[in-house]
């Protein structure tokens, strides 16, 4: 996050930090933005030429994809979540606050993937602040050389 920067109060503000991860772990960063209600993933019941939200806001949703690995993509959407996919491994409904930390725990090594005898399988942890982790079930046959060295 920036430094000071609480709260993403904006996609925009979202995206700003985001670059600002990249810069700082020398990673690219390719960004896409999605402005208005016809062009965002979850407004696919807006009317052809509408724009706008009922209450006449424009909703911003943003696609970034990180260079490097462990390979990252984050989709930023308009009610303040994202989804982030980390090797195939799908993450929804992170809190957009919670993006640059998430993020720092996967670019600093923290992260790290769980196996579970029985039932067999394997969940990707992601520390984050305030002694709350991120769990995500991981199907086997997902396991990218990535995600199989931090096995644990």
């Amino acid at each position: 996050m920036i430094d000071g920067m609480e709260h993403l109060p904006t996609t925009e503000a979202a995206v700003t930090a985001l670059r600002a991860l990249a810069e700082r772990y020398g990673r690219e960063i390719e960004v896409t933005h999605d402005i208005g209600a016809d062009q965002t993933s979850r407004r696919t019941a807006a009317g052809v030429g509408v724009t706008t939200d009922p209450d006449g806001s424009l909703p911003h949703e943003a696609h970034a994809e990180f260079g490097g690995l462990p390979r990252v993509r984050v989709r930023l959407f308009p009610e303040d979540d994202a989804l982030i996919d980390v090797e195939g491994v799908e993450c929804p409904d992170i809190p957009r606050d919670d993006v640059p930390a998430f993020l720092r725990s996967l670019f600093d090594g923290l992260a790290y993937v769980k196996a579970r005898r029985f039932p067999p399988g394997y969940f990707l942890v992601v520390p984050l602040p305030g002694d709350r982790t991120h769990k995500e079930f991981i199907p086997m046959v997902v396991l990218t050389p990535w995600l199989s060295a931090r096995v644990r």
